[in-house]
């Protein structure tokens, strides 16, 4: 007699829409006023990608090592001692298929920045539009090596207190004249546009 079950599906392996949209959230864990990102990005781009578009949506400059935490797994630059398996062909709506779905995201495990990715809608690409793009935010990213979120509150005082005794060494170490050439409160949303532009397509034509 002929064996008529059915091999169990494999939960790994989903078909991801060429033209549907993730819309997330990240935010930066531990900084008050929060620090954030919204995003709209194709479900089909790996998670190699997507750290690309961090980078370049909060205006980091991709010095350190990094990794996508899923609760289970970790994906980033491949290392077997760290735990870490490659992020060149996982993909988003793998992932986190579904609204209210998480990853985490660290970068620089020196300093240990921590985003926290929130799926808050995912849907069709409207037509005509170009993909990924940032849809709105908050707030200047932290300079690099700076101490993490703790460290970078310390930058915040001492650069507001010009009598402080590192007053001039942080200007000096950041390459600034003065302190008002750096605003933690800025974020220009044209700005981020234009440095996402090297990855945007449109994903459905108009």
């Amino acid at each position: 007699m002929a064996n008529t079950r059915r091999a169990k599906p494999n939960s790994q392996l989903r078909t991801v829409s060429e033209t549907a949209v993730h819309t997330i959230k990240v935010t930066l864990d531990g900084c008050r006023p929060p620090i954030w990102r919204r995003l709209q990005v194709p479900s089909d781009t790996t998670v190699q990608q997507l750290h690309r578009l961090i980078q370049t949506a909060f205006g980091w400059e991709d010095y350190h090592m990094w990794a996508f935490e899923t609760g289970r797994e970790r994906y980033g630059l491949a290392d077997r001692e760290l735990g870490i398996r490659s992020a060149a062909s996982k993909r988003l709506g793998e992932l986190v298929p579904t609204v209210g779905g998480r990853l985490g995201y660290t970068y620089d495990f020196g300093d240990n920045w921590e985003h926290d990715i929130l799926v808050e809608s995912v849907g069709e690409a409207e037509p005509g539009v170009t993909y990924p793009r940032c849809i709105t935010g908050r707030r200047a990213c932290p300079p690099e090596d700076c101490g993490g979120p703790w460290g970078y509150d310390d930058l915040i005082e001492i650069l507001s207190d010009p009598s402080h005794e590192e007053h001039e060494e942080r200007l000096e170490w950041l390459g600034l004249d003065s302190a008002d050439q750096f605003d933690p409160a800025a974020f220009d949303l044209g700005e981020v546009n234009r440095a996402l532009s090297d990855y945007q397509s449109v994903l459905i034509q108009g």
